[in-house]
């Protein structure tokens, strides 16, 4: 028993050290507001979704995308109809996006498909002159100024940055309320406080921007683990790349409100490692 006892007080030491990092940041978003960017001009993006079977929210992430409060002719919408058992292919046609069916029972994922159409883009759009690219998942809703926010930062020298992440249904019960709070808290008092020290912030999941030179150099995407965010941002922060954070370009997702799809996540490891580059 007494082995066991010194166990966890060592791992607790261990794990206090690990994170102790993070009461600094505290202090540093409580008392540093957020930075403010201005764009000199706007860039040309893409916006891309994979999505697998979500015919009945794809079409409104769309909707959010082609009502920004920028160009239409800077700001085109692809979307990856992942091994699709039903017609999200179709409603994403009809929602105004450029659709790309995918059937590989082999290669499955989610960085498989971003890398097969990254592929069909510099084969098919070579020509269209694409700056960066934006990646959500298909059940995300964009704030009306999401690219207009991410354009500024974007246009201050970050080749990747992600946004925002807040909460379609925070009010549903206390499991989506959680998961927002952990969001606002990433936001503000993780990716906020590294912006304010001039270091790296952390991907998580949906919602971040690529730049092309950054795809073209990988030659692809080229991360495939269940958790590619993480490994997108480990990786690139080793190649001394500098991840930025949009503070102002907000993103709705939806959250689990049951146990079990929260336990089973958290299984999975989504987005559980984000603290940790």
């Amino acid at each position: 028993m007494k082995a066991i006892i010194i166990f966890n007080a060592v791992i607790s030491i261990l794990f206090t050290l690990c994170y102790a990092y993070q009461f600094f940041y505290l202090f540093v978003g409580l008392l540093k507001g957020e930075q403010k960017f201005k764009a000199v001009r706007e860039h040309k993006f893409a916006a891309v979704i994979s999505a697998r079977n979500e015919r009945d929210v794809i079409g409104q992430l769309i909707s959010s995308i082609k009502s920004q409060n920028y160009p239409k002719d800077k700001l085109d919408v692809f979307v990856i109809a992942d091994n699709c058992t039903d017609d999200t292919a179709q409603v994403a046609r009809e929602a105004g996006a450029i659709v790309y069916e995918r059937f590989n029972k082999v290669q499955v994922g989610k960085g498989y498909a971003l890398d097969w159409l990254f592929k069909i883009i510099d084969r098919d759009h070579k020509d269209a002159g694409y700056e960066g690219y934006m990646i959500f998942d298909a059940d995300n809703i964009l704030d009306v100024n999401y690219v207009s926010e991410m354009n500024k930062v974007f246009d201050n020298g970050y080749d990747i940055l992600t946004s925002y992440r807040n909460s379609k249904n925070f009010d549903s019960n206390w499991i989506s309320a959680a998961y927002s709070l952990w969001f606002l808290r990433e936001a503000r008092y993780l990716n906020n406080s590294r912006m304010q020290l001039g270091t790296s912030c952390a991907i998580s999941g949906t919602g971040f921007l690529v730049g092309a030179n950054v795809i073209e150099g990988n030659g692809g995407w080229i991360h495939h683990l269940l958790t590619e965010d993480i490994e997108f941002t480990c990786d690139s922060v080793s190649k001394g790349m500098k991840i930025g954070y949009a503070s102002k370009a907000v993103l709705y997702d939806e959250q689990p409100t049951k146990f079990s799809q929260s336990y089973t996540q958290r299984l999975l490891g989504k987005r559980f490692l984000s603290s940790f580059c």
